[in-house]
């Protein structure tokens, strides 16, 4: 059975949306819930940074509509580290501070590791073995957005198919775009909008992705989000590549 395909952005607060995306005249506190309404998904980035109580995680869950997912970006301190094998409390604090609040909103875990972070196939094994199957009975998926080329190697991809964790491919130029199925789902950041595109990408190129979603969604749920690059188009590129893609069915509950 094909999976969902769930299109979305990075965030839901960002001043230049302002009038661009956002009415102007709506107030700051209904933004996820506008947001949330043009879009099937959103990845959490502020998670990067900071942490949060879990009735922030609660109202973000109760602002957003039934269907709707979101994906979460793993804190730094779990992955800006020397020795990812000592990452155990980090991401203990991680996934305990909340994210099962968002119940059936939960997407996957992004955990995003620095350029300069090379492939170490002992030490990134640990790190695996660290992430946890569920939260709270809430079962969870693990992407690993990785920016050294030193991971384009059969020997990474291996080890990500023993333990499910997708490898998140990239649409970058300083990125390495490593695009291989590793898990039952696909993690993607599309991150070269451009000003001059109303849509951020041409519609072109935006058929192209579009094709490449269904096929990603023929081996499970992909989740495909518009970040960086002309950071104020990523909602558009977000709608317009829906609008070719589709809604995900909303199963009665």
């Amino acid at each position: 059975m094909a999976g969902a395909i769930r299109v979305g952005i990075g965030g839901w607060t960002y001043e230049p949306w302002r009038g661009l995306f956002y009415p102007k005249d709506l107030p700051k506190k209904q933004e996820l819930t506008y947001a949330a309404g043009k879009l099937t998904s959103i990845e959490i980035n502020g998670t990067y940074y900071s942490t949060f109580k879990p009735p922030v995680w609660a109202k973000w869950r109760d602002e957003t509509p039934p269907g709707f997912v979101f994906s979460v970006k793993a804190s730094r301190y779990c992955t800006n580290r020397r020795v990812l094998a000592e990452a155990g409390e980090a991401v203990t604090r991680f996934v305990n501070q909340g994210l099962a609040e968002l119940g059936e909103r939960l997407g996957p875990i992004n955990w995003q590791f620095m350029a300069s972070k090379r492939f170490d196939p002992s030490d990134f094994e640990a790190f695996l073995k660290l992430l946890p199957r569920e939260a709270k009975g809430l079962p969870l998926r693990h992407a690993l957005e990785l920016r050294s080329p030193t991971f384009d190697t059969p020997r990474f991809y291996e080890l990500a198919r023993r333990y499910n964790a997708a490898v998140c491919f990239a649409d970058d130029d300083d990125f390495p775009r490593l695009d291989e199925t590793t898990a039952d789902f696909t993690y993607a950041r599309l991150m070269r909008t451009e000003d001059g595109i109303e849509t951020g990408y041409a519609g072109a190129d935006l058929d192209g992705w579009a094709k490449r979603a269904r096929d990603w969604a023929k081996r499970g749920d992909a989740f495909i989000y518009f970040i960086s690059g002309a950071k104020h188009r990523a909602p558009a590129a977000a709608m317009a590549m829906i609008e070719r893609v589709g809604r995900p069915a909303v199963t009665p509950r």
